[in-house]
């Protein structure tokens, strides 16, 4: 018997990291963000975090946000790091326009009916590190918004004209990119996207915030899957109200979120949710190489 469409869909995530140095390290200090945790239309079934050479200390945290984190250092010489992580999650479709019904946008400036959830949405309409609300921003996002267009629409267009007007460009920026640079060359990556479309929705009054995480892709027609090929991703959720919820928004794809993306962390802009970072003490220069694999499994 064949399962329901909207049955949740298994995945077994690897995400590889390798650096290698020229020169000895003396201390590398880090944090890590690549776990998922269970939330949302998300069950993490399963989670490993393995790191080469074997840490000194290891700490771990749940973030303001929700993410897992974990704080390592490695206080021995050591030319070479490398942290792998696996994990097995089931991942269901999330709300669509068919299941609930849209409130307009602008019932959604003020805030969130529900005094409960009000702070946490609230500090989403804002400015983050990496992101300044401002007019260029609303002029661009204000024709999306007409009045009384219902917010999955309305955000949705904003969604599908960022794609068609910004061109995906893996040469354009950098992870340093700022998003006031990436809105102005109208090219970039799925960070510079996700970026920018919270610039709009914030310019709008609307609470957003970014998500990272991966996407299962799918190999041309006769073509076998590429195993360790896919990449980290990122997209947005915009707040469509207390009934629905966060929104999951694409706009590299130009689409609503769905059973196909694996949410991992979530915060204010990329700052809040970089998947490693940290610092070292010598080292020289350094070679650094991804490999992330994201398998649908079948159910045991």
């Amino acid at each position: 018997m064949s399962e329901p469409d909207d049955a949740p869909i298994r995945y077994r995530v690897r995400h590889l990291t390798e650096y290698r140095y020229s020169n000895n390290v003396a201390v590398c200090q880090n944090q890590v963000r690549m776990q998922p945790v269970t939330g949302g239309n998300v069950t993490c079934e399963q989670t490993e975090l393995s790191i080469a050479p074997e840490p000194t200390s290891r700490d771990e945290h749940i973030d303001y946000f929700g993410n897992r984190v974990i704080t390592f250092s490695i206080e021995a010489i050591h030319k070479s790091l490398t942290v792998d992580v696996e994990s097995i999650v089931a991942v269901s479709a999330n709300i669509t326009t068919d299941s609930q019904p849209s409130p307009q946008w602008e019932t959604l400036l003020a805030t969130s009916p529900n005094e409960r959830h009000r702070p946490k949405i609230d500090e989403h309409r804002f400015g983050s590190p990496r992101i300044t609300p401002a007019d260029p921003y609303a002029k661009y996002a204000a024709s999306s918004f007409s009045p009384q267009r219902s917010i999955i629409d309305a955000a949705l267009d904003l969604t599908r004209r960022i794609n068609a007007d910004f061109k995906y460009d893996t040469t354009a920026t950098t992870v340093a990119t700022t998003t006031q640079e990436a809105f102005s060359l109208r090219a970039g990556v799925c960070q510079d996207f996700a970026h920018v479309e919270i610039a709009c929705l914030r310019s709008m009054g609307l609470a957003a915030r970014y998500v990272s995480g991966y996407l299962r892709t799918l190999p041309p027609p006769g073509k076998e899957r590429l195993i360790g090929a896919d990449e980290s991703h990122a997209w947005v959720e915009v707040y469509a109200g207390d009934t629905i919820g966060w929104l999951g928004l694409d706009p590299t794809n130009a689409c609503l979120v769905a059973a196909d993306h694996i949410p991992v962390c979530i915060g204010r802009d990329y700052d809040d949710v970089s998947p490693m970072r940290g610092v070292v003490l010598g080292g020289g220069t350094n070679t650094l190489k991804v490999s992330v694999d994201v398998e649908p499994i079948a159910d045991a």
